[in-house]
């Protein structure tokens, strides 16, 4: 037991919670109170490293469904961040390309697992025997996509997932081709045909029976221009909270909302990863918490630089897709971390932010009983919180960088 020992880490989670108030929740940071002061050293570090544990096993299943030729499968590979020709992409076709439920995970988060859905509308088609076929049980929401109008087929499906109590949402594709082909009417007006296509899409599953539906219009070739950012924000508001972040996370970088709001998610765990480092520094076992701090380091910086898409395959994607020069985009970054994240270079930084004597000093003082470790967990916890904080800043203006110029390309 050691109610006292920890006093200057809880005074920095304090501390923290006052800058991050809106993202921590309270319950978490109660529950890793009582372990410190309560429970042993061993338990007490057990519960965090659990819950990133648990993190990295949130399972997320979306299943897209809807008639054939519909864009279905374009859009798992939009979602996924990906071209319908590159590598491990969704087959697609003018015809129906699935003939069972095809998972796609996620590149990058392969926790996060795409289904890609046989079409719907065939004359044997019946929703409630279709939900059977593609096991309904196992997906958190479904997508279903309408090139055209919906059609009765798409609302029965609504329907019976709606009796399954699962999530469903409407989504008219192909928006470009509508937006093009009325381009070349005299007086074309955007918004208005936006508003237009929504409005025929809402009448129709109103008289077959819906009530205040919403209908998203995208575009699988460009997400960011319609309502595919309105389309995740809804998601993720209605998933249950664990699941929240690894969707947000899993998401392309198509708009600077996204990015700060995955700027927001993963600064919401930098306390719990300081208080790892601040608990682990007041065990008196010489390099311990050095060796911890850098593979917290490594580990946590390069989910930053996946999360946002520095990577250079990202890079790359986002330059065949705004057709700006991969150099132009890689001309913006600033970040040191651009070009290696190492155990030798996080040394290089802690050595930046805590001093190499610091870190010496933070052994030799762990030694000392009580004061010691507290004085050791907190140069622990305020070292691995301002670092992971600095180059958290750091890579998300990397991305606004980043995003700003293919944007601006594309305007």
């Amino acid at each position: 037991m050691f109610p006292w020992r920890n006093l200057q880490i809880m005074k920095n989670i304090r501390l923290t919670m006052a800058e991050d108030y809106c993202t921590i929740e309270e319950d978490e940071v109660r529950e890793i109170r009582e372990a410190l002061e309560n429970e042993t050293l061993t338990s007490a570090v057990a519960k965090i490293q659990d819950y990133f544990e648990q993190l990295d096993r949130v399972e997320l299943n979306i299943a897209i469904t809807g008639e054939s030729g519909s864009g279905k499968s374009t859009f798992v590979n939009a979602f996924r961040g990906l071209g319908d020709e590159e590598e491990g992409s969704a087959k697609t076709g003018v015809t129906e390309t699935t003939m069972e439920p095809t998972v796609y995970p996620h590149p990058k988060y392969p926790q996060v697992k795409v289904w890609d859905l046989p079409g719907i509308g065939t004359p044997n088609f019946k929703a409630d025997e279709y939900l059977q076929k593609v096991q309904f049980q196992r997906y958190d929401f479904f997508i279903i996509i309408a090139s055209e109008r919906f059609k009765v087929s798409n609302v029965q499906l609504a329907t019976e997932i709606q009796r399954t109590k699962k999530k469903f949402y409407f989504v008219r594709s192909k928006i470009d081709n509508c937006i093009n082909a009325e381009k070349r009417k005299k007086g074309f007006d955007k918004d208005k045909t936006l508003s237009l296509i929504r409005q025929d899409c809402i009448t129709g599953l109103q008289e077959s029976g819906v009530e205040s539906p919403t209908v998203f219009l995208i575009s699988s070739f460009d997400l960011q221009l319609y309502d595919f950012p309105q389309l995740e924000e809804t998601m993720e508001r209605e998933l249950p909270k664990h699941k929240q972040r690894v969707l947000l996370l899993s998401l392309p970088n198509i708009t600077l909302d996204i990015n700060q709001r995955k700027k927001e998610a993963l600064q919401a765990n930098i306390w719990k990863m300081a208080l790892l480092s601040g608990t682990i520094a007041t065990v008196p076992i010489p390099g311990l918490s050095v060796v911890v701090d850098v593979s917290i380091l490594v580990k946590e910086l390069t989910s930053y630089y996946q999360a946002f898409g520095l990577d250079d395959e990202s890079l790359q994607n986002l330059s065949e897709k705004t057709n700006v020069p991969l150099e132009e985009l890689k001309a913006v970054l600033r970040s040191p971390l651009n070009k290696e994240i190492s155990a030798d270079v996080v040394i290089k930084l802690l050595t930046k932010f805590a001093g190499a004597g610091l870190m010496l000093l933070e052994y030799w003082v762990s030694t000392i009983p009580v004061f010691g470790s507290m004085a050791a967990g907190g140069t622990s916890y305020a070292t691995t919180h301002s670092m992971l904080t600095s180059c958290l800043n750091e890579l998300a203006d990397d991305a606004h960088n980043v995003l700003m110029r293919a944007l601006q390309t594309e305007v």
